[in-house]
């Protein structure tokens, strides 16, 4: 995949975002101070714009005109002008570079050793050391992971892609199944791709129509990069190994190779290949854009999906929304046989090194990570997801926060509360603690606990739930104590550099992969062993396993660098 995705069980938090103008930018002429003018700034701060450049897109970024954004700029004086990659965020990050006019705050994901090898970020170790205790508390230990490489030690940029000290809940991916399937079919089991077959197959034989509309088995995703969200990562998950990108590392020896060059992932391939001759595969799916797949769902008649809860979170809110609770998906941990466990969760510990930076063109670094610091205060994060006493949350007797049935309702089921409140918005911005970490009272600081997920769930979804043995999604996957650590985090992160001996060769590769998976999954089934064959010549090749090589030595330089961080 390209260096700067991956699908994540972790990118839960971040994954939600966009805005819009032309395909590539937010719109230039939007005023970032609107609605302060009013704001008494607090203490003798002067106030202060900083442009940002994200990496991940943000439907819900309304600039600081939001309860929260307000309460932000009251407090730092600090407005963020934030700019979002639409497409492919290479292409903005390589023109940052190529020009040397960067935005002050940058979120680059993968390739942040585009902007590192043109000079473009400032250390931050000098600048958390002196202005940033809340950055440091947060981070503790994992901060020495945010280091560059081994001939560099300088922090460039620190983690905001998870929280620290994540629980994990839900699953980030999975097979996706309609209720009303399997509240129909008697509840059977649903753990391979024979058993999540036969499931679509038999309810979409009994209702060729939901609500007057054709009823679709299984809707994939291949719009852009998303592809590999949809399309290609579930091929290695579905066959055991845990989400390395494109990469499928031996756990042992920490030896690297593109992961489509397993044999059991061609099986995996050949399934879908099967379900389109089937007539089971929306034949949409490989050009259908992002918006047209999730209209789809939100309308009731997408029966099974295969993807990141990110991905597909709103079109669940859009089902419930319309009371549409027996079309809202569970997600299954199916795998390719039973011979198979599902690596959803097998741990990686903190996932630091995406995340934010300060460029050189920043006009006050100190400013900068002053406001970083504030964002990482524990005030700052139980506003940033809890909002504001007595608007969005309540004190009990004994000060503690509760949300009413009322605000638990309108998160919810309003696919606008983010955008109006702020709530959720801008913590991806910042360092920030994950879900069941507690604050110095010993209350959460995010809302989502095992029992308010479980309060969430409509009645139909406990009533599945319940007849699967089980209280949440995630009883259904093997849980984090039945796997060993990845002492490297996850192969994803690991920057390699765009001149390195891995960034080519990669890059064809990706290429290849983009045309000839979809080209072998519409394939006639006869032609689908000679069309991988030809696939699989064209990402191996001398320049190839160099490659991989030289990616397998990162690995295990990060293995030691790392140590018992």
């Amino acid at each position: 995949m390209k260096t700067y995705l991956k699908v994540a069980g972790t990118l839960i938090v971040l994954g939600t975002f966009a805005a819009c103008s032309n395909e590539t930018e937010t719109d230039a002429d939007s005023d970032p101070t609107e609605g302060l003018d009013e704001i008494e700034i607090a203490g003798e701060l002067e106030p202060i714009t900083f442009s940002l450049f994200a990496a991940d897109n943000n439907p819900s970024w309304s600039g600081m005109d939001t309860p929260i954004g307000k309460e932000i700029y009251k407090q730092t004086g600090v407005a963020l002008d934030a700019d979002f990659a639409l497409s492919d965020p290479t292409e903005r990050i390589s023109l940052f570079a190529a020009s040397g006019d960067y935005p002050d705050f940058i979120l680059p994901k993968g390739d942040g050793n585009l902007l590192v090898d043109a000079g473009a970020m400032v250390d931050l170790r000098p600048l958390i050391e002196e202005h940033g205790p809340n950055i440091q508390k947060v981070y503790g230990e994992y901060l020495e992971r945010m280091v560059w490489g081994e001939e560099d030690d300088a922090i460039y940029f620190i983690g905001t892609n998870g929280g620290v000290d994540q629980e994990y809940m839900t699953p980030g991916t999975g097979f996706y199944l309609q209720h009303a399937v399997v509240e129909e079919l008697g509840y059977p089991e649903i753990n391979t791709v024979e058993d999540f077959e036969n499931a679509i197959k038999t309810y979409y034989e009994m209702y060729p129509e939901i609500d007057g509309q054709p009823t679709i088995p299984l809707s994939l995703l291949a719009d852009d990069w998303r592809l590999l969200i949809s399309v290609t990562n579930p091929a290695f998950l579905a066959t055991g190994a845990p989400d390395d990108g494109e990469w499928f590392v031996d756990q042992d020896t920490y030896e690297a190779q593109l992961h489509y060059k397993r044999p059991e992932e061609r099986e995996y391939f050949r399934w879908l290949n099967h379900m389109n001759a089937e007539g089971l595969l929306d034949p949409e799916s490989f050009v259908q854009q992002e918006d047209q797949y999730k209209s789809k769902i939100s309308s009731g008649r997408v029966l099974g999906m295969i993807d990141a809860e990110w991905s597909v979170a709103d079109t669940q809110v859009a089902l419930r929304e319309d009371g549409k609770f027996e079309r809202m998906h569970g997600i299954y941990p199916v795998t390719l046989d039973d011979s198979y466990k599902h690596a959803n969760f097998k741990p990686t510990g903190y996932l630091s090194a995406w995340g934010i930076g300060i460029s050189v063109d920043n006009p006050d670094p100190v400013r900068a990570i002053k406001f970083l610091d504030w964002m990482a205060s524990e005030d700052a994060q139980i506003l940033n997801n809890w909002g504001i006493e007595g608007e969005h949350y309540q004190l009990d007797d004994d000060g503690k926060r509760y949300l009413t049935e009322e605000q638990r309702e309108e998160r919810r089921s309003d696919s606008t509360f983010d955008e109006r409140t702020g709530i959720n918005v801008y913590r991806a911005y910042a360092p920030h603690y994950g879900d069941s970490v507690l604050d110095s009272n010993g209350e959460p600081y995010t809302i989502n606990t095992a029992e308010t997920l479980i309060d969430d769930y409509t009645d139909i979804e406990k009533e599945v739930l319940a007849a699967y043995d089980a209280e949440v999604w995630k009883d259904l996957y093997p849980q984090e104590d039945e796997f060993e650590p990845r002492p490297y985090g996850a192969a994803w992160e690991i920057n390699y550099g765009s001149t390195s001996s891995i960034a080519v060769p990669f890059q064809r590769a990706e290429d290849t992969i983009f045309t000839r998976i979809p080209q072998a999954i519409l394939a006639d089934p006869a032609e689908f062993d000679g069309i991988y064959d030809q696939f699989i010549e064209e990402i191996s090749g001398p320049e190839m396993e160099e490659a991989e090589l030289e990616f397998s030595r990162l690995l295990q330089q990060r293995v030691e660098l790392w140590g018992g961080n």
